[in-house]
């Protein structure tokens, strides 16, 4: 069943689900914003492949050895998404005895965007990106491996959703959607700039120029750092216009105490 949502709003927009009877959504804790009083709320430590601690079909028809490998998923789970730096619950929302609202949002001022999952492509987002999912979706982490990640930054950890039925990500500033086929197979982007992108898109960071004297200017005078990040291949690619870096420096710089620095790059000073 589709889930019926409709996404609302401008500057800072949010997603209203409409649930049928029975219909469970959950969002990353932190998302909800309101529902009607006929939908149950649950939070749990555990994602919908683990139920996050319900019992098998069947009534604990599994045994203790069931209840045993349960435990241990949710555990390695919530471990996952710590290391990730991942909210640790999830809430659940179910529309008991006929159809239901419920409203979510994101954190930051910026578009969203609902993803239908076939089954046939997953899809990966960046981190904080997840509002919410139908339960027929399941939610991963994916560590992208120590060297892209020790080179993009937020390349480090993705968002991996698999599964069918809808979720619902979002992002900063305005939304562009690419196809890297679209531009000779190719494009390269600030590494804050990626919000999400379809399985089989790759996905990696490369060093901005060489080490000669056009380089250097990159990277001390562009405000970019030493690296871009790369998304080849033919699919789907969702970019925002607005990165956490730039608007945490603007705020920065409205108070008073910008650490940016006149030139950027390699010059900044903000240690977070």
């Amino acid at each position: 069943m589709t889930l019926q949502q409709e996404i609302v709003g401008n500057a800072m927009q949010m997603a209203v689900v409409t649930l049928h009877p029975g219909q469970t959504v959950y969002c990353e804790a932190g998302k909800f914003l309101f529902k009607t009083t006929n939908v149950t709320m649950e939070t749990r430590l555990g994602g919908p492949s683990t139920a996050g601690g319900q019992q098998p079909p069947g009534g604990g028809s599994g045994g203790m050895g069931g209840m045993l490998r349960q435990a241990m998923g949710t555990a390695m789970q919530v471990g996952q998404r710590a290391l990730a730096g991942e909210s640790l619950a999830f809430q659940y929302f179910t529309a008991q005895g006929g159809e239901g609202t419920v409203g979510f949002a994101g954190v930051l001022p910026g578009e969203m965007r609902a993803l239908e999952l076939t089954g046939t492509r997953a899809w990966f987002a960046e981190k904080d990106a997840f509002v919410a999912a139908e339960s027929t979706v399941d939610f991963g982490i994916a560590f992208q491996g120590g060297r892209t990640g020790t080179k993009g930054g937020e390349g480090f950890v993705l968002e991996k959703f698999t599964g069918h039925g809808t979720v619902i990500i979002a992002g900063a500033g305005n939304f562009i959607d690419l196809n890297p086929a679209d531009f000779g197979g190719r494009i390269e982007v600030d590494t804050g700039c990626v919000v999400a992108f379809e399985e089989g898109i790759q996905y990696g960071v490369q060093r901005v120029g060489g080490l000669n004297r056009q380089g250097l200017m990159n990277a001390v005078f562009g405000g970019e750092g030493l690296s871009l990040a790369t998304l080849e291949g033919n699919g789907r690619v969702i970019l925002q216009s607005l990165t956490i870096e730039s608007l945490a420096n603007a705020l920065k710089k409205a108070q008073g105490g910008d650490k940016q620095g006149p030139t950027g790059g390699l010059f900044s000073t903000n240690a977070g």
